[in-house]
C-alpha cells in the first residue's frame, strides 16, 4: 500500500514563487506613486508656513520679503523633511512666487507628476501650481 505525501513538490512551489513575483512587480508602481503622492505634504507644509509668513511680513512691512531669511518660521531654503528646495521668485510689492522643487537625488526626484510645487500670490490671491493634485486636493 502507498502511502500519500506530504508537502509540496518543487514544481509547486515554483509556481507559486512566480504568481507572487508577478503579483509584486504590478503593486511596486502604484506603491511607489503613492508614496511620492504622500511626501509631496512636505513640500506643501513649507509653502503654506511662507504663504502665512509672508502674510504677517506685509502686514508689518507693506510689501513682501524678498528673501526666505527675513521670514519669521519659515527662513530655511529646505521643506522640514528635507526633501524639497525652496525658492522666492518674482517678488514684487505686491506679488511673489515660491517654489518648492524635489531635491536631486532624492526620494522625491523621481516624482514625474509633481516635480516643482508653485505658489503664487498677486495681490493677496494665490494660485497653487502645477494642478490641485499635486497640492493633495484633487
Amino acid at each position: 500500500m502507498r502511502r500519500a505525501a506530504n508537502g509540496f513538490t518543487l514544481v509547486e512551489l515554483a509556481i507559486a514563487a512566480t504568481v507572487a513575483a508577478v503579483v509584486a512587480g504590478m503593486a511596486w508602481p502604484a506603491h511607489k506613486a503613492a508614496m511620492a503622492k504622500a511626501r509631496r505634504a512636505d513640500a506643501v507644509t513649507a509653502l503654506t508656513r511662507i504663504e502665512l509668513a509672508q502674510a504677517q511680513y506685509q502686514a508689518a512691512n507693506g510689501i513682501y520679503a524678498s528673501d526666505l531669511p527675513r521670514l519669521r518660521g519659515a527662513a530655511s531654503a529646505l521643506s522640514p523633511e528635507g526633501l524639497y528646495q525652496l525658492s522666492l521668485e518674482d517678488v514684487g510689492a505686491d506679488r511673489y512666487t515660491v517654489v518648492a522643487r524635489a531635491r536631486p537625488g532624492g526620494p522625491q526626484a523621481t516624482d514625474l507628476a509633481c516635480p516643482a510645487l508653485k505658489l503664487r500670490v498677486e495681490a493677496g490671491f494665490a494660485e497653487r501650481l502645477p494642478s490641485a493634485a499635486c497640492w493633495g486636493r484633487g
